[in-house]
């Protein structure tokens, strides 16, 4: 039951949850009426488009995209000659976005808080598991490609 709970997207939507109590509890200046909700919709519309290009190429190679199970295969085409996390990528865009867009100026540390757990909790045990299982093909892969950008 644990796993199901302790998954990225809850993460996002406990730092969402806690920038919209900010912004709702106490508001202060925004960050600009019309560059903050446009730079803060292009994050949000980059992040969902960065995360269904990578589910759909997981789903094309037929492996998971739960993060605590095993993969069947190591995905390096499409987006993730780019990045070799561009979900994690895209929900921090898109919290980074929301923040912008909600004015939630004291909830901007929650960007790289939420960086900092996402690589901990998940992206390193999920690498580790990758370079057990593709030895070879991992360290190239790593070697090419960027873990963020």
């Amino acid at each position: 039951m644990l796993k199901w709970i302790d998954i990225p997207p809850v993460w996002l939507l406990a730092c969402l949850g806690i920038a919209w109590w900010q912004k709702e509890r106490w508001p202060m200046g925004g960050f600009g009426p019309v560059w903050a909700d446009l730079l803060g919709g292009l994050l949000v519309g980059g992040g969902l488009v960065l995360m269904a290009l990578a589910v759909y190429e997981m789903r094309r190679h037929r492996t998971t995209v739960i993060p605590h199970r095993e993969a069947d295969r190591l995905v390096t085409s499409g987006i993730f000659k780019r990045s070799r996390n561009p979900i994690y990528l895209g929900d921090s865009m898109i919290l980074a976005g929301l923040i912008l867009y909600w004015d939630a100026v004291l909830a901007l540390p929650l960007i790289p808080i939420f960086v900092w757990v996402i690589e901990r909790r998940f992206i390193l045990p999920e690498e580790e598991r990758l370079r057990r299982k593709f030895v070879a093909e991992f360290h190239r892969y790593a070697q090419q490609t960027r873990r963020w950008l």
